[in-house]
């Protein structure tokens, strides 16, 4: 006890703001020079020790969160996680990217690309729910992949997770200052600044810029509150929604439909690829477990509630809706519109600065990046520090990049990161350390791989020819084939204990095949950008992710025996 009350005074008597090398860089690998070149020769056996490790369920739920000094507040329930999941779809995708979507690559069958997308994402939130009941903290997938695939496979999501959030917040802030711009009647781009740089990023937005730095602060300032703010931003958007949808059945012109599928199956796939954004909101739900009352029945409740509310030439591909109904005679709507827009734009900028700083705390925690954007504020009981390295980098890359530039980097992080998902659900119930039998092991290993690979090869054959079909009758047999291995070869390992998804293996493997679909239906620039930025993020890995996270893990072992050491002499000691 002694030892304890020791560390917890020695805490409260370190300010929040500090700087020291020590708070960014604590590990023994980064103590002086030799160390660190020490740890560089021992890369490759890092490395192995690394990609074989795994983290358990109780070390994210305890130890791990002890990283973070102060504890988040409990002040939110499954009301508040609905409209969460529910503010951060109605802005993100409908107001963002239906109009350029519609415009560029599904004419009038986007609504079957949001079909597509939506089905897949639901297949998503049920590998979610069944991890957030068992591991409720607010690492969200990035944690459940530590304890299912390792480290190395957690630092990959880790990146993309980490991606997926600066280029989301960017995505919608640029978004933002375009509906602004229509409700202030002004020309398309006007509240831009005009530069000679490279088309699409030769627009700068210091307004979105702005309105990044107002979501931030109010999330930094409190969590209720910004559900607040929440709950009556999304209720002004689903009356906006309702209207949209009246009016627009109201004023429609079935001429319109007509070529309904302009640009063909091809072009609905990859819409659908696209708008995917609009679903990838609810993840965030997963990572306020540690702000949540009642996490094993609230998240659920949350992420399953938020998911089943949601589910051309002239179009504007900025503000579509509004300039919409202003091309019907109905100006007065335009700016009806345009507000709703920017309310509903708003709340995703307010849940993401939740959600994103709170995966970034996680990922901060297991010395990934500095521990330093760990540290959660005695006062607020916020992230402060996680949530500035996120607004910073948004608001950088949303001052310069136009939207179409950001969508499809944005959604091939969104479906790696839920196809990883389905991979770790499928492990979690096949594979337990120390109990799966290695010949059980190696099995799972090689049907995972043909479910994997039979459904790249899916994904390459319709990107590589759209009409063609010959390819399939290799592909989609292999998938069914490892699936059915899963179910029959194999005995489950592990029972979920509350809630599970059902029809296990199928719908995991389901996941998997549809999320690589629709990364397959991106335009070939969406995988050099993802490429470039994986390669920066194993650069990173290598010189400094590898190192601190081999320390801080064979730290927690040798802590662990002087534990046990003290318990039992405390024990021997008696009352």
């Amino acid at each position: 006890m002694g030892s304890l009350e020791k560390l917890s005074d020695e805490i409260q008597t370190r300010t929040y703001w500090r700087w020291s090398k020590q708070d960014f860089y604590p590990e023994e690998s980064f103590k002086n020079r030799n160390n660190y070149l020490s740890a560089l020769s021992q890369t490759c056996s890092r490395f192995k020790d690394r990609l074989l490790s795994r983290s358990a369920d109780s070390f994210e739920l305890g130890e791990l969160r002890k990283q973070s000094e102060n504890e988040m507040k409990r002040c939110l329930n499954w009301w508040d996680l609905v409209w969460f999941g529910f503010g951060s779809v109605i802005g993100a995708g409908i107001f963002v990217l239906t109009g350029q979507e519609a415009h560029n690559h599904a004419g009038p069958a986007i609504v079957l690309s949001y079909m597509a997308s939506g089905l897949s994402a639901m297949l998503s939130v049920f590998c979610y729910t069944e991890f957030a009941i068992e591991i409720p903290v607010a690492g969200g997938s990035f944690a459940y992949l530590r304890v299912e695939l390792g480290d190395f496979a957690a630092f990959i999501t880790a990146g993309n997770i980490l991606l997926e959030s600066i280029v989301g917040g960017a995505a919608v802030a640029r978004a933002w200052t375009s509906y602004f711009t229509n409700l202030l009647d002004r020309p398309s781009n006007s509240l831009r600044i005009h530069t000679n740089l490279k088309e699409g990023f030769n627009l700068l937005d210091p307004i979105a810029v702005l309105v990044l730095a107002i979501a931030s602060t109010i999330a930094m300032i409190s969590t209720r509150k910004t559900s607040y703010l929440n709950w009556i931003a999304s209720a002004i958007n689903t009356i906006v929604i309702l209207f949209v949808i009246i009016a627009g059945f109201a004023h429609a012109d079935t001429a319109n439909l007509t070529p309904f599928l302009p640009y063909g199956a091809e072009g609905v796939f990859r819409a659908a690829a696209i708008v995917y954004f609009a679903y990838g909101g609810f993840d965030n739900i997963a990572t306020m477990a540690e702000e949540t009352k009642n996490p094993s029945r609230d998240i659920p409740l949350g992420l399953l509630g938020s998911m089943s509310i949601i589910t051309y030439t002239n179009i504007d591909p900025d503000a579509a809706y509004s300039v919409a109904f202003q091309s019907v005679g109905m100006k007065w709507a335009k700016y009806l519109v345009a507000l709703g827009a920017l309310k509903g734009m708003t709340t995703v900028l307010l849940v993401g600065a939740l959600g994103q700083a709170r995966y970034t705390t996680h990922i901060a925690r297991a010395h990934m990046i500095p521990p330093w954007f760990a540290l959660v504020h005695p006062k607020t009981g916020t992230p402060i520090n996680a949530t500035l390295m996120i607004t910073i980098c948004s608001a950088s890359i949303a001052f310069f990049s136009s939207l179409d530039v950001l969508a499809s980097l944005l959604s091939i992080s969104t479906l790696f990161i839920f196809m990883m998902m389905a991979v770790a659900l499928l492990v979690r119930r096949y594979y337990v350390r120390g109990v799966t039998p290695k010949a059980n092991l190696l099995k799972l290993i090689i049907l995972l791989l043909v479910i994997i690979g039979s459904s790249m090869g899916t994904s390459a054959c319709w990107g590589l020819n759209p009409k063609g079909w010959v390819g399939y009758t290799i592909t989609l047999p292999c998938w069914f084939l490892g699936t059915l291995g899963i179910s029959v070869l194999l005995p489950k390992q592990r029972i979920p204990k509350v809630w599970g998804v059902p029809l296990v293996p199928w719908l995991p493997s389901l996941s998997i095949a549809t999320n690589l679909f629709l990364m397959g239906s991106l335009g070939y620039e969406a995988f050099v950008r993802f490429g470039i930025c994986t390669g920066v993020m194993l650069i990173y890995y290598v010189f400094f992710g590898l190192h601190a996270t081999y320390d801080m893990a064979h730290q927690q072992e040798k802590q662990e025996p002087s534990k046990i050491d003290e318990d039992a002499s405390a024990r021997n000691e008696g009352p």
